[in-house]
């Protein structure tokens, strides 16, 4: 099955770039270019992508608030958001708006291609020495917040979870860690998700900054 992609950058040449290595892959597909924010929502809605590289900084809309109309309006696509600097600030409100990742603009070629293919598989992109930093810069930014009551209906375990995969560890290294499948995490994964009304694992992550079972520079 072909990934379809949508290259959103007010750049053309960084968006002939993508378009050049995503279509270079067999499994991928650019589907779409769109020059500024609102072009991109009104493709999404039209093309229907699996994956948006979305760009920061755009004319008119940018990819922030771009990435906050798409989820709240429903749309399927998981957004890979794509930054010149690697702790760029808006990015954190990206992440919270309901992005699925960041990527530098210097990323190499293969690594871009499977990032794609990781937040088509539901998977979201969390780098270990990118969002890590970025979220231990930003935690003590964030709202004072009560522990929400929905995350009490987590187990033990599924607690346990949540906080490795804050800690921007993989489904591998959470299995190996805890002395489970790889298969097991992910049933534990997809139970934190449902039971408290997140999106992927990024937003796990966020709110497991937000109520304290992570703390900025904790180690993993």
């Amino acid at each position: 099955m072909t990934i379809g992609v949508l290259i959103a950058d007010d750049q053309d040449l960084v968006r002939a770039g993508l378009s050049m290595i995503i279509d270079a892959r067999d499994d991928l597909s650019v589907v779409g270019e769109a020059g500024d924010g609102l072009e991109a929502i009104v493709l999404a809605e039209r093309l229907r992508p699996d994956v948006i590289l979305m760009d920061v900084r755009m004319p008119g809309l940018d990819g922030i608030e771009a990435t906050r109309r798409l989820v709240q309006a429903g749309n399927p696509a998981r957004v890979i958001m794509l930054t010149t600097f690697d702790l760029d600030e808006p990015v954190f409100a990206a992440l919270r708006a309901g992005a699925s990742g960041f990527l530098l603009k210097d990323t190499r070629p293969a690594d871009l291609a499977e990032a794609v293919r990781v937040v088509a598989r539901g998977e979201a992109l969390l780098a270990p020495t990118v969002t890590r930093r970025l979220l231990d810069r930003f935690a003590d930014q964030l709202p004072g917040a009560a522990k929400p009551a929905r995350l009490d209906l987590l187990t033990d375990r599924e607690v346990e979870v949540l906080t490795l995969v804050a800690r921007a560890m993989s489904n591998a290294e959470i299995a190996q860690r805890l002395v489970l499948s790889q298969a097991t995490v992910k049933t534990h994964l997809s139970a934190i998700l449902t039971k408290l009304d997140l999106r992927d694992r990024v937003q796990a992550a966020v709110l497991a900054y937000e109520v304290g079972l992570v703390r900025p520079g904790s180690a993993s």
